[in-house]
């Protein structure tokens, strides 16, 4: 078996890892890569394999940075089939058409302010593509054994992170490799904890934290300072969360406050389609995480949900406090932006972000202390409060990335450490080369190893 390491190798993001042997190729996850030009200049780049042996892609979880790039890839000539578990089917409706919807407005959006170097911008995928792309997709259970390719045969087990995420282990004839995907947090308020894999041959991991620990602070406390102390202020708390998982955990929390007084009884809106649709599925799934149904009703009686641009618009000219909870994460696109426009000039707003910032997204600078960022072609300044409540993150650090490692009875023959800036891949492969006694490496971008499976 051989495999090339296609994307998440030196950075976070663009997961696509290619298998192949004589029977066929296989993509472990395919993922749009975000955040530096250079990284995202990637994605409209010739695919670095022929798409056409491909014959069908296992994904890991529904994030855009593991599955935003299948629609391409669809247009690239890819037939065969997409595998995943049932709740991240259900949130790749929402992400992938959206995403394409996205990449349609902000074509458009270019093309009449002319800011683009790019005559006409196009998008990478239309949502339309987004829909026909999944049509592709075939639903399998956690540990429920299915085929992606002759010969191998592979297993989802639960990786916690977000709804339906998992880990893949694929088995051939002689040997295993297993997949991490991104690993959720030991003691998540929201998630389940990552399932124990107890052996494989070959092992790929991620490594995001895999160089920092999460902040043993109270998360709510944080929370409920900033929400204080802008309301004091008179002004408006934007939170840019990830649509899936970061933005009902937020719900929640937020709800929590408001129950036992430490917050005023502020509107909360949550202002992003895909949102408010993955926060539906999130309640229709409750059984696979720890808010209970009535949790759930909690979030959504206490929450305005802006499903309209007209609404959306509105909400922009809002000028007493309330709070916004908006996507994207990295405020890298989406209703966010336009939020941002209009709250950063004000010191009286605060902006709080929620988790891992990749290097070269707005978020990423403005959680650095930037002065001024670049938005739809135009400079704003940044006279609001930025803060960022890290430990917020559904990524596991690197001591719970070591502590899932040791639930392996046997060491794999070769980790491979991904999924990770450069430093902090290379820290979590020292760690694991020096208190496991593993055979470890980063590889880089178009790396290739061979494999006994």
């Amino acid at each position: 078996m051989h495999l090339k390491f296609l994307g998440a190798a030196g950075t976070v993001t663009g997961s696509k890892y290619l298998l192949s042997d004589g029977s066929g190729k296989l993509l472990l996850d395919c993922g749009l890569y975000q955040g530096v030009k250079t990284l995202r200049e990637r994605n409209w780049k010739p695919f670095p394999a022929k798409v056409s042996e491909i014959k069908s892609v296992v994904l890991s979880h529904a994030h855009l940075d593991h599955s935003g790039y299948i629609p391409a890839l669809m247009k690239h000539g890819f037939k065969g089939k997409v595998f995943c578990t049932p709740a991240t089917f259900a949130l790749a409706k929402v992400l992938l058409p959206d995403s394409g919807f996205l990449q349609e407005e902000d074509a458009r959006y270019a093309n009449k302010r002319k800011f683009s170097k790019h005559s006409p911008a196009l998008p990478l995928y239309t949502e339309k593509d987004a829909w026909e792309a999944l049509k592709h997709f075939e639903t399998v259970d956690f540990h429920e054994k299915f085929s992606p390719i002759h010969g191998v045969t592979a297993e989802i087990h639960r990786a916690g992170h977000i709804l339906g995420a998992g880990s893949v282990q694929l088995s051939g004839a002689k040997g295993s490799i297993v997949f991490s995907g991104d690993l959720g947090r030991q003691e998540d308020r929201i998630m389940y904890p990552p399932e124990t894999i107890a052996a494989a041959d070959y092992l790929v991991v991620e490594s995001t934290y895999g160089d920092r620990l999460h902040d043993k602070v109270d998360v709510r406390a944080q929370l409920s300072e900033a929400i204080n102390a802008t309301a004091k202020r008179g002004g408006v708390v934007l939170i840019p969360a990830f649509a899936v998982g970061r933005a009902q955990h937020l719900l929640y929390l937020i709800q929590l406050l408001k129950a036992d007084n430490s917050i005023p009884d502020l509107p909360v809106f949550l202002n992003s389609p895909m949102a408010i649709s993955a926060t539906e599925i999130f309640c229709h799934y409750h059984k696979e995480h720890r808010l209970s149904a009535e949790d759930c009703a909690l979030i959504d009686q206490g929450t305005h949900f802006v499903r309209t641009v007209e609404e959306s618009i509105e909400l922009n000219r809002r000028k007493f406090p309330c709070i916004i909870v908006s996507a994207s994460g990295m405020a890298s696109g989406g209703r966010v932006l336009h939020h941002l426009k209009t709250l950063l000039p004000d010191h009286r707003n605060t902006i709080v972000f929620a988790g891992f910032q990749a290097p070269g997204t707005r978020g990423d600078a403005l959680t650095h202390g930037a002065e001024k960022v670049k938005i739809h072609g135009e400079y704003f300044p940044v006279k609001a409060e930025v803060i960022n409540l890290e430990s917020l993150s559904a990524h596991a650090d690197y001591a719970e990335i070591m502590s899932w490692l040791r639930g392996f009875k046997h060491p794999p023959r070769h980790t491979y450490v991904t999924h990770g800036e450069s430093v902090a891949a290379d820290a979590l492969r020292l760690r694991i080369a020096d208190e496991l006694g593993w055979r470890a490496s980063a590889p880089e971008y178009l790396d290739e190893a061979e494999l006994d499976i």
